[in-house]
């Protein structure tokens, strides 16, 4: 049998890391930390932290983090239900979900918001690409995510959402300058672009729809969502934008549609952890309520 509190140790390590700020957010000391890390890893017979900066779960110890962040959301829900809701004694529950950004600035957020007050949930919300989400669920960061993965990782479940769409908008006068004749190859291919990160494929994406080519136009790396949008308004470049706020930047006069009625579908789904879960039933529910409304 696994120590509990061993796995709560290494579910700390990863999250802090480093074993002192592990220490210090369980109250013990950094030697206590070590042993129990050790004491652990001896049991495993493999090791399960790479002790980097920050620490990391080794592949042997993403299974048994995920298993620390299962077996905490279960303590939590069983002694909230084993004691009476008036006596103030049960800590509120962190959730540590996983979200791309444009599902945070556009209706991800909206979902968490519809959460039963009750519940007593404290999020822990990351961000990264709709490609990469999957990869916090599967060593153990998160529990459930907003993912472009359609097959569930070992030991979660996944349904579809509904898919994002995207129009690409440009500034006026940056339209007038590099798009006189429309979306051409020689005009995309020397256009500058927009993108969140190096992650971010999805303009180079439809630039393979409209050109059958694979292109390699300059790029503005611009890793917030506001700053995205803001970017292709003040006309930095030209960009993918979620059809919601394209509407509203096309009919203002501050944005056009320089794909001509062109878009872009992406598909995102939802992956939990496999388990029942008073938090996740309530988290899925309103996810999927959202996204019903928001996606097409």
């Amino acid at each position: 049998m696994l120590d509990s509190t061993q796995l709560r140790t290494l579910a700390a390590v990863v999250a802090e890391g480093s074993f002192e700020a592990a220490a210090q957010a369980l109250h013990i000391t950094p030697s206590a930390v070590s042993q129990r890390i050790k004491a652990l890893e001896q049991a495993v017979g493999q090791v399960l932290v790479r002790r980097s900066k920050p620490c990391l779960a080794t592949d042997a110890g993403r299974p048994l983090l995920r298993l620390a962040g299962q077996v905490a959301l279960l303590e939590r829900e069983a002694l909230g239900a084993a004691r009476p809701a008036t006596s103030g004694e049960s800590a509120p529950t962190r959730v540590t979900v996983v979200a791309n950004e444009d599902s945070l600035g556009t209706w991800f957020v909206g979902a968490l918001a519809r959460l039963p007050t009750g519940l007593a949930l404290l999020f822990d919300v990351r961000r990264d690409d709709e490609e990469h989400t999957a990869e916090l669920i599967r060593d153990g960061t998160a529990m459930a995510a907003v993912t472009a993965q359609r097959e569930a990782v070992q030991g979660c479940r996944v349904e579809r959402l509904g898919a994002m769409r995207y129009v690409a908008l440009a500034q006026p006068g940056f339209a007038a300058r590099h798009f006189p004749d429309g979306l051409t190859e020689p005009a995309l291919a020397a256009a500058p672009m927009l993108a969140f990160d190096r992650k971010d494929r999805l303009q180079h994406r439809f630039v393979r729809t409209v050109t059958r080519r694979r292109l390699d136009p300059p790029v503005h790396y611009v890793p917030s969502f506001e700053g995205f949008n803001e970017a292709v308004r003040l006309g930095l470049g030209w960009g993918m934008v979620p059809e919601r706020l394209a509407r509203a930047d096309v009919a203002a006069g501050r944005c056009v549609d320089v794909g001509a009625g062109r878009h872009l579908d992406r598909p995102l789904y939802w992956q939990h952890w496999r388990m029942e879960s008073t938090t996740l039933d309530a988290l899925t529910v309103a996810v999927r309520a959202v996204a019903a409304a928001e996606l097409r």
